[in-house]
């Protein structure tokens, strides 16, 4: 925690909306053992295991109880919205990897989540380039193009969240029907006679 909050403090103190430097991935290992690879871009992150889907980023501790009181909520998402949702908690409270995972089985957690110190690297961008200074909950809603669209500290209720998330999937293109485009019809026009 304590760590969390001098890297945080620090990052006040940094002004300005930056990007990632290159073009390389930051690797996130999730407790159960899954890899994430983010990389910022100009509107939001590429997350190549989410491709396609609502992202919700939520950087969250154990020891938190709206982070706590949360919890229920996503894990009831991610069943309903079950492959157009994707879930990513980020725990900022410097609980030790195994007893996070330990943490995360008993509550049931049905989505990906990384421990503080495999991810800090990461949540020092985020605090940068989102000028957020460490309250949390702290949520971040990307659409299924990765674009952030949504910033918010503090609890969610459940309703609000199922909205945001029909109102982005109704916007989505499915993408097993590829759009193309109809061809133009060009007619041979000749000179007219003088």
């Amino acid at each position: 925690m304590k760590t969390f909050l001098k890297t945080i403090l620090t990052l006040t103190l940094l002004s300005g909306f930056t990007q990632a430097a290159g073009n390389d991935y930051i690797k996130l290992p999730t407790v159960s053992g899954k890899t994430i690879h983010i990389k910022g871009v100009d509107n939001g992150l590429e997350i190549p295991e989410y491709k396609g889907k609502v992202v919700f980023l939520e950087f969250w501790g154990t020891h938190c109880p709206p982070c706590m009181a949360s919890i229920p909520h996503y894990i009831d998402m991610i069943a309903k919205y079950k492959g157009k949702l994707a879930m990513l908690g980020i725990e900022v409270q410097d609980t030790p990897r195994d007893r996070l995972k330990v943490f995360a089985d008993a509550k049931g957690i049905n989505y990906d989540v990384v421990a503080y110190r495999d991810a800090g690297a990461f949540v020092e961008y985020i605090a940068r380039r989102a000028g957020w200074r460490g309250g949390i909950p702290f949520l971040l809603i990307l659409d299924p193009n990765g674009t952030v669209i949504n910033m918010q500290v503090g609890m969610l209720p459940q309703h609000v969240l199922e909205r945001v998330v029909d109102e982005l999937l109704s916007k989505t293109v499915p993408s097993s029907k590829p759009i193309t485009p109809k061809a133009k019809t060009v007619t041979k026009q000749t000179k007219p006679a003088a």
